[in-house]
């Protein structure tokens, strides 16, 4: 069952940073090592280089979104922003959304970019729309050597904190018939990255008939998907 009243008390409690404070101006060095709060809430869809469609699912934010202004107090926008790692405007979004089916690579710069970006409050939700495990865990391992991605344990509230998800992330798209799992990188306490492998959420945001999965599977998918939000926007780097 949805927990509105506790959504609406922790966006009260999350707003207030975002909307009081924004990036400082200047270059990336100006800014390292200070905490930011992204002023929009909003999703931003991660643009990569390497050849795979980071442009899949392209009704899936949008209904995401719509779901999360229903559901929950947060005046989220309604159109999903595109951004590269190397984009000023990265640092406008708490919350970044990054899918596909093939290759990615980041380069040097964008290694060091996504690290400060999640060091400093970001989060990015990975989105494996099949075929992309192998090449962004390699990626990933560029951005954190010291760090693997984990089973994000089922009392964390990424699975109940608007939700209840007692069994973890749910199975959304066949793929390989494999169990879905949810993996994470943790900063200290925090869940900097979510990763959802063999479940296909983007593809359960996606309008309805988009794909032959049921409509239970559809709601099941947008439960998650803003349960992910609500967690990213009210999470703070440890001290």
């Amino acid at each position: 069952m949805i927990r509105k009243t506790v959504a609406s008390l922790l966006v009260m409690l999350a707003c207030l940073p975002i909307l009081g404070s924004t990036p400082e101006a200047g270059s990336t060095s100006d800014r390292a090592g200070a905490e930011f709060f992204a002023p929009r809430l909003a999703i931003a869809r991660l643009q990569y280089d390497g050849g795979g469609d980071w442009y899949a699912n392209p009704s899936s934010i949008p209904n995401l979104l719509k779901a999360i202004r229903q559901r929950t107090s947060f005046p989220a926008e309604s159109a999903e922003a595109r951004v590269t790692l190397m984009d000023d405007r990265l640092w406008d979004y708490p919350f970044l959304h990054l899918t596909g089916h093939g290759n990615i690579t980041f380069s040097d710069a964008e290694v060091l970019r996504l690290r400060e970006y999640l060091a400093r409050g970001g989060f990015l939700h990975i989105d494996d729309n099949y075929g992309l495990d192998e090449h962004i865990r390699r990626e990933m391992k560029k951005v954190f050597a010291e760090r693997e991605f984990v089973d994000v344990p089922l009392t964390h509230p990424v699975y109940h904190v608007v939700y209840d998800f007692p069994k973890g992330l749910p199975k959304i798209h066949e793929h390989d018939g494999k169990p879905a799992r949810g993996y994470g990188i943790f900063l200290g306490n925090r869940l900097a990255v979510y990763y959802s492998w063999e479940s296909d959420l983007g593809n359960g945001w996606e309008d309805l008939g988009t794909y032959a999965d049921p409509a239970e599977l559809h709601e099941q998918a947008l439960r998650m998907g803003v349960n992910l939000f609500t967690y990213a926007v009210t999470s703070r780097p440890a001290s």
